[in-house]
């Protein structure tokens, strides 16, 4: 049977790059850049005063000036104003650019302004305060986002800041979710004694929609032909179908030899672990890449989490940090079989990150999942996990992404 590094390792090696797409960058959050992006001019692009208040030549302050006649008032984006005495000043507003015979703001807080004199109330002044020099962040020309990296409300904000209104992203591959059984229902119908309503394909959906990826979703009976004749179609019109149920051992578990029928070459099917233990994946001989996952919810949730957003993650240039956690409270798991423990994050008084087991009833108890924010991966090897152990933790949501 295939271990999970194994098949970590066969899923990897069929990452690919799906090409690239300029959009408009308002639409780009959540999105992977594709290509650095570099300052059209210095950052700030003058001597950028960050205070209301006035500005001065601190020679004149340094001489024992202290009260200053304030000849104009000068507003951010207009055309500086300059002194002509020491004894001059321009009373300035936060965003301006600093007039060029001034070289230090003083902010209202400590002055006291009266019949246009502006007399300075503190000692506590130094050249060059309040101001935020010219190219000092960047330089025309510098890089301010390295590609590879999703693009956040700070990057949005960027990209504004250098005029950069396109920006060049990964395109995600086109991907299809395939649910099946005659055993689930939509989720308007009213199940009969013996059914569920579908949940798993939602599940995929809306994990690959916090990727920014809105794939299609059809779903099959329990029927051989009908089975092979979707896959073949499929096979034709994505780059990744994730299945979701029929791929175990059972009279009905049709997709196995659907797959085999439509020239899917099985990668592994079967891995070490629990949940998700019948996981199959495979490749078309046009690329197409099929995860098939167990119907069971938590092992679908699971086995998505685990492997395929890895390879999503992998394709798209994302590196992510691993990140693991402490066991709250000793945990015995017996089976010769990796085991992904659900856990309940929390960090304590010393910044540690802990996991916490929640108890559930198997791999169909998907209520379970709302009590919990992550996968803890146990290894194989071991049987006794002991309060204090530190292993690596997949959680569910990580910055707003999976």
């Amino acid at each position: 049977m295939t271990t999970v590094e194994q098949a970590t390792e066969i899923v990897l090696a069929e990452s690919n790059d799906y090409g690239t797409e300029s959009i408009y960058f308002e639409n780009a959050l959540g999105r992977v850049l594709a290509k650095d992006l570099r300052a059209d001019r210095d950052l700030p692009p003058y001597n950028r005063v960050t205070m209301d208040g006035i500005a001065i030549s601190f020679a004149a302050f340094e001489n024992g000036i202290r009260s200053f006649k304030i000849i104009a008032t000068q507003a951010a984006g207009e055309t500086t104003f300059e002194i002509n005495h020491p004894s001059e000043c321009i009373e300035i507003m936060t965003g301006a650019a600093l007039p060029s015979t001034t070289d230090t703001v003083i902010r209202y807080e400590d002055l006291e302004i009266k019949d246009g004199i502006a007399t300075v109330q503190t000692e506590a002044v130094t050249k060059g305060q309040s101001i935020h020099l010219k190219g000092i962040d960047k330089s025309k020309g510098d890089l301010v986002a390295a590609a590879k990296q999703l693009i956040t409300p700070a990057l949005i904000s960027m990209a504004a800041s250098v005029g950069k209104s396109d920006l060049l992203v990964k395109q995600f591959p086109k991907v299809v979710i395939i649910s099946s059984g005659d055993e689930v229902v939509n989720i308007d119908e009213t199940p009969n004694a013996f059914q569920i309503r579908r949940s798993n394909n939602y599940t995929i959906k809306a994990a690959l929609q916090q990727y920014c990826i809105n794939a299609e979703m059809i779903h099959i009976p329990d029927d051989p032909v009908i089975t092979k004749q979707e896959i073949k179609k499929c096979l034709q019109q994505y780059d990744v179908i994730i299945l979701s149920g029929g791929v175990s051992e059972g009279k009905f578990d049709y997709i196995p030899k659907a797959l085999e029928e439509n020239a899917v070459k099985k990668l592994f099917h079967k891995v070490q672990q629990r949940p998700g233990k019948p996981f199959w994946f495979g490749k078309h001989k046009n690329g197409v890449l099929v995860f098939a996952f167990p119907g069971n919810p938590v092992s679908t949730f699971m086995c998505l989490r685990r492997y395929f957003c890895v390879w999503l993650e992998q394709s798209l240039g994302i590196a992510k940090q691993k990140m693991f956690a402490a066991l709250e409270e000793d945990f015995v798991f017996t089976p010769a079989l990796q085991y992904f423990l659900q856990v309940k994050l929390n960090v304590n008084e010393k910044g540690q990150l802990l996991a916490k087991p929640v108890a559930g009833n198997g791999s169909g108890d998907f209520a379970n999942l709302l009590d919990t924010d992550a996968f803890m991966e146990l290894p194989l090897e071991q049987n006794n996990f002991t309060k204090g152990e530190v292993f690596r933790v997949w959680p569910f949501v990580v910055n707003g992404q999976w």
